[in-house]
């Protein structure tokens, strides 16, 4: 059985991280998606998520193609293999090349881990929405809840 995993922050849920989770599960038999804690997202995104984190999970784990939704406390990849003991891990081709990635590949190939790169979804991102929501704000004067 392949065991698959990926993991994002997940915050206000759109079709690129569904993208990414359906062809994910394609490519494994079991699927892990990590959920970003609150703490360690603005630790370094330097700000918080705008969903909490409970909240993330819960979205995520409706997802059919999602078999297990875990909140991370790290994003050390090594720790996250001993705990999840996966056979791939998945993350978007706008990582590929990027040293950070380089020296994923390195280690968890050393244990057998493959890792695959997913085309990231570019027509949308959770910073453009939260781009479109700000500049609606300034445009209408303020939040209208």
């Amino acid at each position: 059985m392949i065991i698959g995993y990926t993991d994002g922050v997940y915050d206000m849920f759109h079709v690129g991280h569904l993208n990414m989770i359906r062809n994910a599960k394609n490519m494994c038999d079991y699927l892990i998606v990590g959920v970003h804690a609150d703490d360690v997202v603005e630790e370094y995104k330097h700000r918080r998520p705008i969903i909490n984190e409970e909240d993330r999970r819960e979205i995520v784990s409706a997802i059919k193609e999602v078999d297990e939704a875990v909140i991370n406390y790290t994003r050390d990849k090594m720790e996250l293999w001993k705990k999840y003991h996966f056979n791939v891990i998945f993350i978007g081709d706008d990582w590929k090349g990027t040293e950070r990635w380089n020296n994923f590949e390195k280690i968890l190939g050393e244990i057998g881990v493959k890792v695959e790169y997913i085309p990231y979804t570019k027509r949308i991102s959770t910073t453009k929405i939260r781009e479109m929501v700000t500049d609606k704000q300034e445009k209408e004067g303020g939040c209208h809840v």
